[in-house]
């Protein structure tokens, strides 16, 4: 038997979107226009005649010609940009969506965790879920009574495993949604990034959970930003480009690819939309104001930011400060930190974030902008949003770079008052050559 598990040849999905075309008119006007078309369209269909849509409708690649292979027991991350066709790739691994083009050979039953609840039914309680899931996956109820404990102590939601799911926070959803899909009997596991709404100690237990099911000889791909979560468990990493495959190899060379990108593209970058709140364009500025792709320490991070709200209350806007390695060194988050909301009549709105004087590292950085709600769930994502450079970190008075490749962190702290050592009167002065002397003798 092969231990091929998953083949794709010439993968490709394409989806037909439409753009709204703006005009200034009246209602009137805009009635009378789209009386014609109506009228239009009619006497076409009556003669038999094809109109072609002009300007309004466009063909989108949402992945194209993905060719790749993965065996039996890989652990295997996805990463790339926003966009980049990686929920795509495991909505058709899934068996969710259908490709338009190429073929993907799949061998062995399929478990998937691509949103909060998948595979529920909210009017249905967790226990019966669970029932419902194996069902689906074709296992016996048997089986699952084997499994039934095991699940819901994984969990953690044993006190609600009567109530009906549409009850439970978002927390909860997601942890029984994980345990159904880690312990059901799938040859392949299937999981999107929605782990990252789980408190880090359940992060922690599904990734070792991960880790299990891969060494029992099952398959694993997994979706995150969370980069030391793909460190910590996969070993091979597929990295999608405008839904292309651009890389594919170990995991750190992966990595090391994927945040190489980040800076390219500019503003020619489709950065996508949010449900209820879009990031449409960011820059960082300097003290004077104006865009810069370069950051002196011991100045204030002031950021640029137009959004996009349709009026929904309580939504944030969030950013999360990273280094050259794509890993997190801070961040922020306008309502909880600030108790501020973005604004709630629907607009398009700029804002300036200035953030505290910061002694950086010298080195490359990189900041994801995102809009959330409740603090927790992600409207709009954009990685690598902004791209800047750290030439030197001078923190004192005499020649000292400080930077990142040195290893002690990316953060120069400095002194609120002066540091002065005050010799305590009284105290026995230790004679720091006895060990030597009495070696000698």
């Amino acid at each position: 038997m092969s231990d091929t598990v998953i083949r794709t040849t010439g993968l490709s999905k394409k989806f037909i979107i439409g753009h709204q075309v703006e005009q200034d008119s009246l209602l009137r006007e805009a009635m009378t226009r789209g009386a014609r078309a109506l009228m239009r369209r009619t006497a076409d269909l009556i003669k038999g005649r094809t109109r072609g849509v002009t300007g309004q409708m466009e063909e989108f690649w949402a992945v194209r010609d993905l060719n790749f292979e993965i065996k039996r027991g890989e652990l295997v991350s996805i990463i790339g940009h926003n966009g980049a066709g990686k929920s795509t790739l495991l909505k058709i691994l899934s068996r969710i969506t259908e490709p338009t083009e190429g073929r993907v050979e799949i061998n062995g039953r399929v478990n998937s965790l691509l949103e909060v609840g998948t595979g529920f039914h909210p009017e249905l309680s967790g226990r019966e879920n669970i029932f419902l899931n194996g069902a689906i996956l074709g296992m016996s109820r048997a089986e699952m009574r084997r499994r039934f404990d095991e699940i819901v102590e994984f969990s953690g939601v044993s006190k609600f495993i009567d109530t009906p799911v549409k009850r439970y926070s978002v927390g909860m959803y997601v942890r029984l949604a994980f345990a159904v899909a880690a312990h059901l009997e799938a040859e392949i596991l299937v999981v999107d990034e929605v782990l990252s709404v789980g408190d880090a100690e359940f992060q922690s237990k599904c990734i070792n959970r991960m880790s299990e099911v891969a060494g029992s000889g099952r398959t694993v791909l997994f979706v995150s930003h969370n980069f030391a979560a793909v460190r910590a468990l996969t070993k091979r990493s597929i990295v999608l480009e405008g839904g292309k495959l651009a890389f594919d190899g170990p995991v750190e060379a992966g990595l090391t690819y994927y945040t190489s990108t980040l800076g390219r593209g500019g503003t020619a970058r489709n950065w996508g939309r949010g449900k209820d709140a879009t990031l449409v364009s960011a820059k960082l500025l300097d003290e004077n104001g104006c865009a810069t792709d370069h950051f002196t320490p011991g100045t204030a991070l002031r950021l640029k930011i137009v959004v996009d709200t349709t009026g929904m209350p309580g939504m944030s806007l969030s950013m999360i400060l990273r280094d050259q390695h794509n890993l997190p060194v801070g961040y922020y988050s306008s309502d909880p930190f600030s108790s501020v909301a973005l604004p709630t009549t629907a607009g398009r709105y700029e804002c300036i974030l200035s953030l505290d004087k910061l002694f950086l590292a010298a080195g490359e950085y990189n900041i994801d902008l995102q809009t959330t709600s409740t603090a927790i769930i992600v409207d709009h994502r954009v990685d690598g949003a902004l791209q800047f450079h750290v030439t030197g970190c001078n923190p004192g008075d005499v020649g000292y770079d400080f930077r990142q490749d040195q290893g002690a962190g990316h953060l120069a702290l400095r002194l609120t008052a002066p540091l002065h050592f005050e010799r305590l009167a009284g105290a026995a002065i230790p004679d720091l050559h006895s060990d030597e002397r009495l070696g000698q003798r």
